[in-house]
């Protein structure tokens, strides 16, 4: 049986700060497509394009990290709802940043028909019933309502390992390369229909139109071992000379109402 514990000694973190410069290095010699943060890239860029004043936004999963300030949401004059499984991660919000909060299932929620946007992210690789999910988007959203959501991809090689892996032996060995994930990870992942064409069958079959879609090629998962990354980048480009998008690590979709 795992215990779960791998102690980060700061040998450990000297050698894997090295193999991150090494792999960041090597990057480098990719074109710019490959070197996109997908999670930065959907934060920085997708999000403010569509943010306008007076909305109703519901920000879904967003837990105690709301991807609105409670000083952005002022200026924004905009009313934003946290919805999250977790009414402690609710609490643990800043002040100020939601509303109101609600605690619920995704899978199980039916809305008002009263946003004007939605955001989803990193969320839908840990919901099991992605179809439900989609349903509650749906009920969420007013017709021409926007669902922005960033997701993992399950083609992805770091997704197939973290189907494969016990979830305490994962935990224990992201929190050791990387510490700064000890507050943020944990929580188990299915990546249930998390594809680039699964998920965009189930938004037109619950009503949405594709307005945008972006695909993301870079990771740091692999990157503190740099032969590991080296076999990983040789991979990913291999799949993508065959598969284009399906082989992208993450994704942003932008779903309309219809």
């Amino acid at each position: 049986m795992v215990s779960g514990k791998i102690n980060s000694s700061p040998v450990i973190r000297i050698l894997v700060k090295s193999q991150l410069r090494l792999s960041r290095l090597f990057d480098r010699l990719f074109p710019q497509k490959f070197r996109v943060d997908g999670q930065e890239h959907y934060q920085k860029y997708i999000l403010p394009s569509y943010l306008k004043d007076n909305q109703v936004i519901y920000d879904v999963g967003g837990g105690k990290r709301p991807y609105l300030s409670s000083r952005a949401k002022k200026d924004l004059n905009s009313t934003v709802v946290g919805l999250d499984l977790d009414a402690s991660e609710l609490r643990k919000a800043p002040y100020g940043c939601y509303d109101s909060t609600i605690c619920a299932d995704i899978t199980s929620f039916k809305g008002k028909n009263d946003a004007d946007l939605l955001i989803c992210q990193s969320l839908l690789e840990h919901v099991k019933n992605i179809d439900a999910a989609f349903a509650a988007f749906a009920s969420i959203l007013k017709p021409g309502g926007l669902a922005l959501i960033f997701v993992p991809n399950r083609n992805a090689l770091y997704a197939r390992l973290n189907l494969l892996l016990p979830q305490g032996l994962k935990s224990s060995v992201l929190h050791a390369i990387y510490p700064g994930t000890r507050k943020k990870q944990g929580f188990p992942a299915y990546y249930r229909k998390c594809t680039p064409l699964e998920l965009k069958v189930l938004a037109l079959e619950h009503g949405f139109e594709i307005a945008g879609e972006y695909y993301y090629y870079s990771s740091i998962y692999f990157s503190f071992f740099f032969p590991l990354h080296l076999f990983w980048r040789l991979r990913q480009l291999l799949l993508y000379g065959f598969f284009k998008e399906q082989a992208a690590e993450t994704l942003s979709l932008v779903l309309k109402k219809r």
